[in-house]
């Protein structure tokens, strides 16, 4: 069954106004769509390309329904969004991504399973809910381990390293009356790669290339593209996300984080939506991740994907804008995105930089240049 075609004039609703958002109202302006946009806050990212902006919580049944009378199709920037919310477009015929894929990734639980089912490879993990689980789980699983909140939780945030035994009332204290955690293996990898892709709604798929991934105190810091892992891994990891895809039946653009470890990769995480370590595809590809992500949603074809050399996003945080504001001529051979975001806080991410070039050795010298290195 062929999918109903959005057309140019017609609206896209986002659930959720972020700068992911953002960024996708203002590929589908380029394509002609009108943007109505809900979110709580007055003056988020996506408000000002937005043609209308419900003021509400993610979770406002009411809200949800003025957005899906008022959009033809509807999208969601993150996937923490409410999934009663979700399901009530999905049954009103406006969510072509499904509820599914956010349960999934609302739920490491859920995530994990999925993987598995899929063949591939994830960390060893346990489920846990009360102390005695935790201890019993820890017993199993050799330190050091990583425990995390079931859902919720980004950037380092909702997660524990566990190095001992001598670490037990630091569990204690972590652990939340009626919580659920996964509590899973410390793995010891070469690289954390991502791998971003779209699937249409007829279930074609178009990937941008391996990024390799940098972070710094669990912050995103670059990603690094092409990604310079093994050979085995490209296709490992290319492979790795077909099966995913064709389990979850995506729908538009998704992304997969994976540890590699030698020739092997363990799925780590999913975002069943465009993603920060995407960024670079606006510039560096024929075709963004965002461009992609609207025309699988409105049941266009999808373009092939042509990419430069070489290219290296570096996240601008709040402790970073400052110094890119003062300095900002003397930037040289870079493209600046800024969020539009009022409040800069210390590690909250306020935008980005993306440097394009033949090869990265090229680039990584023109990082050295703008002193972005010493960031």
């Amino acid at each position: 069954m062929k999918p109903d075609v959005i057309r140019p004039g017609q609206t896209i609703g986002i659930l959720g106004g972020g700068q992911l958002g953002r960024m996708m109202a203002v590929a589908a302006r380029h394509m002609g769509y009108k943007i109505a946009v809900m979110d709580p806050v007055e003056a988020c990212p996506c408000a000002p390309v937005a043609d209308e902006h419900i003021i509400a919580a993610y979770d406002d049944v009411e809200a949800a329904e003025r957005l899906s009378q008022i959009s033809d199709v509807i999208t969601y920037e993150f996937e923490n969004v409410d999934l009663k919310v979700a399901r009530l477009f999905e049954e009103a015929g406006r969510l072509p991504q499904g509820a599914y894929a956010l349960e999934i990734t609302q739920n490491r639980e859920k995530e994990k399973a999925i993987a598995v089912e899929a063949g591939l490879s994830v960390p060893d993990y346990r489920i846990v809910t009360t102390f005695n689980q935790c201890e019993k789980a820890l017993e199993e699983i050799p330190f050091p381990v990583v425990m995390k909140t079931i859902s919720g939780g980004y950037d380092g945030k909702g997660q524990l390293k566990i190095e001992g035994e001598d670490q037990l009332d630091e569990v204690r204290s972590f652990m939340k009356e009626g919580g659920t955690y996964i509590v899973e293996e410390w793995i010891y990898f070469n690289q954390e790669i991502s791998q971003v892709f779209t699937r249409s709604q007829d279930g074609r798929i178009t990937s941008f290339p391996l990024a390799e991934n940098i972070h710094k105190n669990h912050i995103l810091h670059e990603t690094r593209v092409p990604a310079e892992v093994p050979g085995g891994v490209v296709h490992k990891a290319r492979e790795a996300v077909e099966a995913l895809a064709e389990k979850i039946g995506v729908v538009g653009t998704f992304a997969v984080e994976m540890f590699v470890r030698g020739e092997d990769i363990y799925i780590n995480e999913m975002a069943p939506r465009p993603h920060n370590s995407g960024h670079y595809t606006i510039e560096a590809c024929s075709v963004s991740q965002f461009e992609q992500h609207i025309r699988a949603i409105c049941g266009l074809p999808l373009l092939p994907v042509y990419t430069f050399g070489a290219a290296v996003m570096v996240n601008v945080l709040g402790k970073h804008k400052g110094i890119l504001i003062d300095r900002i001529e003397k930037y040289e051979g870079c493209h600046i995105h800024d969020y539009g975001k009022h409040e800069s806080r210390t590690n909250r991410k306020m935008g980005h930089l993306t440097f394009i070039g033949n090869n990265l050795e090229e680039i990584d010298e023109r990082i050295q240049q703008n002193q972005i290195h010493l960031w």
